[in-house]
């Protein structure tokens, strides 16, 4: 996402300085030479272009603030086998090569990142790869002749990964499921095995008193004839079972662990598990009558199991909660015939449905009211008010007349318009798009805390173990004692204890999230985030209800009703809060549209205008008469309506039809409108016969709660940033507040990201948004936050989403962030208390592996105690 080496000294021939856009036919530079796409990316690049910032440098910033280089060492120890990095340089990947992006199931560390990306640039025909086990995402670039999709996912997986295309449902479902049957068979299978241990194996090892000593003769002796070898061989293929069926995936970690030289929780528990089995396979084909030890392999594989599953099934449940929203790209077009043009041989003007991959520069396609501008391009006929807001962030429609460009995902608000495709017959919503998951796959997680303890802990429990197993041989204790000594280090190391510390805490943060309507994607924000030192926030749609409202009026009741309803069959946003107010009496008092009670937020109307109430003397709403009124000669212009209401004429717009009709419109209305349009509103004028009367002002209205939120982040030493691509006088308000540390107003998607880049190099960013316009800096930044109001691309670029649209619930995502912090601590801590005391105790060979297994199986419980209870409290 960094601007080019060329871009940052001057010479931007080609693209825009900060974000790369092209700048082709926009004059926008600085003092310095640098071109611009636009005002907005000079006015970012003014106040933090000297922060020299590359994305690959940022991220690796962060990711060694977080974790002490631990990630990154694990692909260092695959170039050190004389791998290539599979986070390259992107200068390396030759021009004709393109990016794949594909799901991979089985991510859940660093070590797993590092791993994924050292198999896929081990591929033929790839030259770099870059993993992200956040999101799930690795990013491929391949050359398309020599590897094709499906031998990436091929060459992918293995050793329990699953790799596929994102949108493939199939395989997503698939992948669940076996997850699923493999902690069933786990569950199922451990059965069978502690049911013997419990009735017959454990009353014979400690004697239990409730049997009598007939009894207990008797399973001695069956156990130790032939009878007894087979019951051994049974439940050692039963544990077999559980080890490599449900234990895969924690044996497959432990394998990438070891690879990368990168101890992590994995490697601890698959040690445990694993010692406790092959000591006692070992012991049922050589000792006469074995003490076996299967139970140990089966308690640490399930139980680590079930808490990683539990997991995942609370992060399931979040993410259902956002089944409502909903995408914005479209997949066909409408086709416009034209007589001579190539490959057409329809009937010039007629119209067909195509597929977007279909449309061929300068081809016609037509849109029509409340339809999605399939691609970027010109309009050659028509005239409507789109709005592009998904897009550029801008929260007011705007005319679009033949010669105008219009972007792909913007919609037509009212009227029709028929566009000729661009040249590249792409859409600029495909490139937000494919600019989210470029973020998304270079977006590496970070370690967790356990298994960067796990980077010492598990060296240190190795050698205890070796040095307690090779003093009891130098004492002459023999193979067997020695061996015993050492399993019971490696057992009593607590390893479901520290397996499950981080898990089930992470639980109880998602599920007291769930709880406050706030949905965790990423399990790693409750370890990534701890002290923020930038809020972003979006404008449109996350500061403000991203919907248009009268904000004031200087009209009467009955000019309004006469406006109203003339607007009540315009399809532009405008029109439709004019005809909302009239039915619902909403209209507020210009004095006051920011909600904030600073009368200098905006003008005050002009002398004698009519304030505005929910509702007449009579409960009527406002304008009085309930009857519809009847409209004649409606017409629809370029900047406003008009036409004949109840017998009288009337116009509603802008005071240019005013003129153009040869109506008066009075000073006092002209400096009233382009006093509104100072601050960012839309004025319109209202008049009826012949003259202008007064002016509507229609704005976005604020949202519930934001100024407590920007000024309780302000509070807590976070420096808040308000990024939107509206005008700057449309942001006035927020430049005006005390909390708000910058504004940087006409961004787009593309500088949105790059802007939050160059603010990570400051520290830990937060950006809080709703759009897919916003999607971009959602996906760059350190921790992402939607609004579930928002579009679905918002959300799937985001950590965090805020379900019903609080802002108030941006602080309480730190706060739960930091008490899952605590409490994955306080469950760390207590298992290296436990430690402490049992590692020597089984060092010095004072501690039988049953005694340990129970020990461990208690500290477990303890954990999974602490873990249930509520992180905030009801108050928080």
């Amino acid at each position: 996402m960094s601007a080019s080496a060329s871009n940052e000294t001057g010479d931007a021939a080609d693209g825009c300085t900060l974000c790369d856009l092209p700048t082709d036919g926009v004059d926008v530079t600085d003092d310095e030479g640098n071109r611009f796409c636009c005002a907005g990316c000079r006015d970012v690049y003014a106040a933090l272009g000297d922060v020299d910032v590359d994305a690959d440098d940022v991220r690796s910033r962060r990711t060694a603030t977080a974790d002490g280089n631990a990630a990154r060492s694990a692909a260092d120890a695959a170039d050190a086998d004389g791998v290539v990095d599979g986070d390259s340089d992107a200068s390396a990947v030759p021009a004709d090569h393109e990016a794949t992006f594909l799901e991979v199931d089985g991510m859940h560390c660093a070590t797993c990142e590092a791993f994924i990306e050292t198999v896929a640039t081990n591929t033929e025909g790839v030259s770099a790869a870059s993993a992200s086990y956040v999101t799930d995402t690795v990013r491929i670039d391949h050359d398309p002749g020599s590897v094709s999709t499906d031998d990436l996912s091929e060459a992918v997986s293995g050793l329990g990964y699953s790799a596929y295309a994102r949108d493939d449902a199939f395989e997503r479902r698939r992948a669940d499921n076996m997850a699923t049957a493999r902690l069933a068979a786990g569950v199922l299978v451990g059965m069978a095995v502690m049911l013997q241990y419990i009735v017959i194996i454990y009353p014979t090892y400690f004697a239990f008193p409730f049997y009598n000593e007939r009894t207990l003769e008797y399973l001695n002796q069956a156990m130790s004839s032939t009878s007894g070898t087979y019951f051994f061989i049974v439940i050692a293929v039963l544990t077999t079972v559980v080890l490599f069926v449900t234990g895969k995936p924690i044996l497959r970690g432990a394998y990438v662990s070891a690879k990368t030289r990168s101890p992590n929780m994995d490697l601890l528990v698959a040690l445990a598990a694993v010692s406790a089995y092959v000591y006692s396979t070992l012991a049922v084909i050589f000792v006469e009558s074995p003490s076996v030890y299967y139970d140990v392999t089966v308690a640490i594989i399930v139980i680590v199991t079930v808490g990683n599953r539990y997991e995942d099934a609370i992060k399931s449940r979040a993410t259902e909660l956002l089944s409502d929203l909903t995408a914005v790209q479209v997949d066909s077009a409408r086709r416009v015939a034209r007589a001579g043009a190539d490959g057409d041989d329809g009937e010039d003007g007629a119209t067909e449905e195509v597929a977007i991959d279909a449309l061929a520069p300068d081809d016609r396609v037509l849109v029509r009211a409340g339809e999605r501008v399939p691609v970027d391009g010109e309009v050659v006929d028509g005239d409507a008010a789109v709005d592009e807001s998904v897009v550029t962030g801008e929260s007011m429609p705007v005319r679009k007349t033949p010669g105008d460009a219009v972007v792909g995902g913007s919609v037509v608000a009212d009227g029709s318009v028929t566009v000729a495709v661009g040249p590249d017959a792409s859409s600029s919503l495909d490139r937000v798009s494919e600019l989210v998951w470029d973020l998304q796959s270079g977006n590496h997680g970070v370690q967790k805390l356990a298994d960067r303890l796990a980077t010492i802990f598990v060296p240190a429990v190795l050698s205890i173990a070796v040095v307690a197993a090779g003093a009891n041989l130098a004492l002459g204790n023999g193979v067997t004692r020695a061996m015993l000594v050492g399993l019971t280090v490696l057992i009593v190391s607590c390893p479901c204890a520290l397996g499950l510390a981080t898990p089930l805490a992470v639980a109880a943060g998602i599920r007291d999230a769930l709880e406050r309507n706030i949905v965790i994607f990423d399990d790693t924000v409750f370890e990534r985030v701890r002290d923020a030192d930038t809020a972003v926030f979006d404008k449109t749609g996350t500061l403000t209800t991203g919907e248009m409202r009268v904000v004031a009026r200087e009209i009467d009741d009955d000019l309004l009703r006469l406006a109203a309803a003339l607007e009540e069959r315009s399809a532009h946003p405008v029109g439709q809060a004019i005809a909302a107010a009239r039915a619902a009496g909403d209209a507020a008092d210009i004095a006051e549209p920011t909600g904030s009670g600073d009368d200098d937020a905006a003008p005050a109307v002009a002398d004698g205008g009519t304030a505005a109430t929910d509702r007449t003397e009579s409960g009527e709403p406002l304008g009085g008469d309930s009857q519809s009124p009847d409209v004649a000669d409606f017409e629809s212009h370029a900047r406003g309506v008009s036409g004949t209401v109840d017998g009288t004429p009337v116009v509603v717009g802008h005071p240019d039809l005013f003129d153009e009709r040869g109506w008066a419109v009075p000073d006092r209305i002209r400096e009233a409108v382009a006093d509104a349009r100072d601050v960012g509103r839309v004025p319109v004028a209202v008049g009826r016969d012949g003259a202008a009367e007064g002016v509507i002002v229609v704005g976005d209205e604020l949202r519930e709660g934001w100024e407590e939120t920007v000024t309780a982040l302000d509070g807590r030493g976070v420096d808040v940033v308000v990024l939107t691509g509206d005008d700057e006088r449309a942001a006035t308000v927020f430049n005006e507040h005390d909390a708000v540390s910058s504004v940087f107003a006409g961004v787009p998607p593309e500088g949105k990201a790059e802007t939050v880049e160059r603010l990570k190099a400051n520290g830990l960013t937060v950006m809080v948004g709703d759009g897919t316009n916003d999607a971009p800096a959602l996906a760059a930044a350190d921790l992402g936050i939607a609004l579930g109001g928002g579009t679905a691309m918002a959300a799937d670029a985001a950590d965090v989403a805020i379900v019903d649209d609080d802002l108030g619930s941006v602080a309480t995502v730190f706060e739960l962030a930091r008490a899952a912090g605590r409490r994955v601590k306080g469950n760390i801590g207590w298992a290296f208390l436990y430690n402490a005391v049992a590692i020597p105790l089984a060092a010095l060979g004072l501690l039988n592996p049953l005694f340990a297994a129970v020990a461990m199986g208690l500290s477990s419980l303890l954990v999974v105690t602490n873990s249930s209870r509520a992180l905030l409290s009801d108050e928080a």
